[in-house]
C-alpha cells in the first residue's frame, strides 16, 4: 500500500460537497470518515447528480427495472473460486436451457409488465456460436418489446478465445442478432492480482476493459459492477473504481454502477460475510469517487429489503430489478426475494416517488 499522506478534513468536505473529483488519497480519507459523514456526502452527490434528470424531478425519483435473470446454462469451464453456482459439464444438474423453457420464462415477464432480460451462462466449452446467434434472433422476433441485457465481458473474451474471432466483430454479430445491452458481470475486482487468486481462468483486467470500450464504441451501453469482501484490500476496491472512471471518461458508455458484498456460503473460496455498514461505506465511496456515473443500483439482493433501502441515502439512486428469477447469489446463500408492491413501498416509505425504467434509465410510467 501506498504511504498515506495527510488530507485536510474540511477542507475535502467542501471539496465532495462543491461536486468536484477527488483523487485516489482522497478516496482513502474518505474511506476512513465516521459512515454517518460519508453517507452524507454521498446523499448529497447523488441528490446533484440526479438534480436534471426527468424533467428536473429527478432527486426526488427513485427507479427500478421488472426484469428477469435467465441463466441459459451453469456449465462452465472457469471454476471461479467465489461461484456455487457453475458446474462441469457432466454433473448430473449441469443444464443447457432449452427453446421451450426459455419462452416460458420471457413470457411470464412480460405478463408481468418486465422490458428486459439479464441473459448471462457459464462458459461453456462445447456450444457453437450460431446457437448464440440463434438465441437472440429467436427472443427479438418473438419478444421485440424485451430488451437482451446479456453476455457479460467475461463471456465475450471466452467467445473470443473459442471461436478465434476479433471482439469488435463478436459484438457486432450479437448485436445484430438482437443484443441491446451488456451487463458489468466478470469485473469482481478490477485488480490482476486478486483475479489470480479468485477467477485465475477468467478475463484478465484489460480484457474486461477492452469489451466494454468495443461495446460503448459499437453503441451499446451497459453497467458496471463490483464484488467485493473477500481477498482485496481497499486499495484494490478504489483501483477498480478508478478503472471504470477513465473508462466512462472515454466513452461514456455506463448506465449505472452497482456493488455487492461476496456471498461465500457454498463456496470454495469461503469467508465470511462483509457486514451492511460496510456495504454502504462502499456504496458511499462509489457514489463521490464515480463523478461521471449518474445512476447507482442498491443491492437488496445480497443486503435484503431494509438495508436496500437504506442505501437510497448512502449513494442510490435505483432499487435495480424486482428480480422474478435469480439463480447465481441464491446458491451462495442470498435469497431475499420482493415484489413489486413491496419494492414501491419501501421507496415511498423513503420519501421518494417510486417509477419503472428500462435498461437506459428511461421512465416507462
Amino acid at each position: 500500500m501506498e504511504k498515506s499522506v495527510p488530507v485536510d478534513r474540511e477542507a475535502l468536505w467542501e471539496k465532495v460537497w462543491a461536486g468536484a473529483r477527488v483523487d485516489r488519497e482522497e478516496a482513502r480519507a474518505l474511506y476512513r470518515l465516521p459512515l454517518h459523514e460519508l453517507g452524507a456526502l454521498a446523499h448529497h452527490r447523488r441528490e446533484s447528480a440526479k438534480a436534471q434528470a426527468y424533467e428536473g424531478r429527478g432527486d426526488r425519483i427513485v427507479t427500478y427495472v421488472i426484469d428477469r435473470n435467465i441463466n441459459y446454462t451453469n456449465v462452465c469451464c472457469v471454476g471461479c473460486k467465489f461461484c456455487a453456482f457453475w458446474r462441469p459439464a457432466k454433473a448430473a444438474d449441469a443444464y443447457v436451457i432449452s427453446r421451450e423453457e426459455l419462452d416460458r420464462k420471457i413470457a411470464e415477464t412480460v405478463a408481468l409488465k418486465g422490458t428486459q432480460i439479464l441473459l448471462q451462462g457459464g462458459h461453456h466449452p462445447d456450444l457453437p456460436l450460431d446457437w448464440y446467434l440463434e438465441l437472440l434472433a429467436h427472443i427479438r422476433q418473438r419478444w421485440p418489446q424485451v430488451n437482451v441485457h446479456g453476455f457479460s465481458p467475461s463471456e465475450f473474451v471466452h467467445f473470443r478465445n473459442k471461436f478465434g474471432l476479433p471482439l469488435e466483430k463478436l459484438l457486432r454479430l450479437f448485436k445484430e442478432a438482437g443484443l441491446g445491452s451488456i451487463p458489468g458481470g466478470g469485473a469482481e475486482i478490477l485488480v490482476d492480482s486478486v483475479r489470480r487468486r479468485i477467477s485465475p481462468n477468467k478475463a484478465s483486467v484489460q480484457e474486461w476493459l477492452e469489451v466494454m470500450e468495443a461495446a460503448h464504441g459499437l453503441g451499446l451501453r451497459s453497467s458496471a459492477t463490483m464484488m467485493f469482501g473477500h481477498v482485496e484490500t481497499v486499495e484494490d476496491r478504489i483501483e477498480h473504481l478508478d478503472c471504470l472512471r477513465r473508462l466512462q471518461d472515454r466513452t461514456g458508455g455506463f448506465t449505472a454502477f452497482i456493488c455487492w458484498t461476496f456471498q461465500p456460503e457454498n463456496t470454495r473460496l469461503g469467508g465470511s460475510k462483509t457486514s451492511a455498514p460496510e456495504y454502504l461505506r462502499m456504496l458511499a465511496l462509489a457514489r463521490i469517487y464515480l463523478d461521471n456515473f449518474e445512476n447507482l443500483q442498491s443491492s437488496w439482493v445480497t443486503q435484503g429489503p431494509e438495508i436496500g433501502q437504506m442505501a437510497l441515502f448512502y449513494g442510490a439512486n435505483d432499487l435495480g430489478s424486482t428480480m422474478i428469477e435469480e439463480n447465481v447469489v441464491s446458491q451462495a446463500g442470498a435469497t431475499y426475494r420482493m415484489s413489486v408492491e413491496d419494492m414501491r413501498r419501501l421507496i415511498r416509505d423513503a420519501g421518494y416517488e417510486p417509477r419503472q425504467r428500462d435498461t437506459w434509465y428511461r421512465l416507462t410510467e
